[in-house]
């Protein structure tokens, strides 16, 4: 990655989301108990679809690795706030912003993918359950999982190497939390048409592309689930999907709302909020949201305690 050194400073400052002291308590509290229980319910779900003979299909196949991106994902960003909340020094240096920016870029597009897999693994497994062993078998499995990260890392490339060769010359206070492309793209005191632009086909074609593929995916799916006579064969055909719907409402609604609108349409402010609920919010909710409401999931690990305490 080409950086410039002639108008980049060694370091900024990230304003966070308060500077108030006792908000500022309250938000590294909160922070942390949802680091916590990102870790511990992505770590459980990878470790029951591990030890779990039952779940070792291509379904939690696609699901373990979407934990593992989340665990990243979070990794990448809450303990940067915690530092950053409860400490007076709130600066970070570039490197530790490219690595920021650039593996969040990585993670955020992988996760968007898969996602997108995931509902095209749902729509075999509804619409071609004779062939669905054929069809999802393991080295097409592992293809299909390569290439959101391959993907994520293509345009990470492009997006952190494009904003980091222009001049920051403004200011060096970042009215942001974490090191994100569009607070940084209003620091720069060149005109940023050609990264918003590189920046918006990106978005577009990562993101729109992965919700029209999961939307079509999902169309044949409810096509295939009107088809069943019985509304109980209904119900429980749809209930293997509802986990996935929330979980891409959630994602796809909050990251929709940053890289695909124009800067002037919202404020910074609101930007923040969003940014909140698609780094920190969706990866904490996404084990609970697959271990409420799939049965598999919490047969397996209720077993698995079962199993764990007549050991001990």
């Amino acid at each position: 990655m080409g950086i410039s050194n002639q108008t980049l400073p060694s370091w900024f400052i990230l304003l966070g989301l308060s500077t108030v002291p006792h908000l500022q308590v309250l938000g590294f509290l909160v922070f942390l108990v949802m680091y916590i229980i990102t870790l511990a319910g992505n770590c459980l779900l990878l470790i029951t679809v591990r030890i779990s003979l039952a779940l070792h299909t291509p379904m939690y196949f696609f699901l373990s690795n979407l934990s593992f991106i989340d665990i990243c994902f979070s990794s990448t960003i809450v303990p940067v706030i915690l530092i950053n909340t409860l400490s007076t020094d709130k600066s970070i240096s570039v490197g530790g912003c490219v690595f920021q920016m650039f593996f969040s870029l990585i993670l955020g597009a992988a996760e968007c993918i898969l996602l997108a897999v995931m509902a095209y693994d749902r729509f075999v497994a509804v619409c071609r359950p004779l062939h669905y062993s054929s069809i999802m078998n393991m080295r097409f499995c592992t293809v299909l999982v390569l290439i959101p990260w391959i993907v994520g890392f293509i345009d990470s490339c492009i997006q952190v190497s494009l904003t980091w060769t222009l001049p920051f010359c403004r200011t060096h206070h970042v009215n942001h939390f974490i090191c994100e492309m569009p607070p940084f793209l209003r620091l720069s005191c060149r005109d940023p048409q050609l990264n918003e632009t590189v920046m918006y086909v990106a978005a577009g074609i990562i993101v729109l592309c992965s919700f029209v593929l999961t939307l079509i995916s999902y169309i044949f799916i409810l096509t295939a689930i009107l088809k069943i006579r019985s509304s109980q064969g209904r119900r429980a055909v749809f209930s293997t999907c509802t986990s996935h719907l929330t979980v891409i409402a959630l994602y796809y609604g909050t990251i929709m709302s940053i890289y695909l609108q124009p800067p002037s349409s919202h404020s910074l402010e609101r930007q923040k909020i969003v940014s909140i609920l698609y780094t920190v919010v969706t990866p904490m909710l996404n084990p609970i949201i697959y271990s409420i409401r799939n049965k598999d999931v919490k047969k397996c690990i209720i077993m698995n305690i079962k199993k764990t305490c007549k050991t001990v």
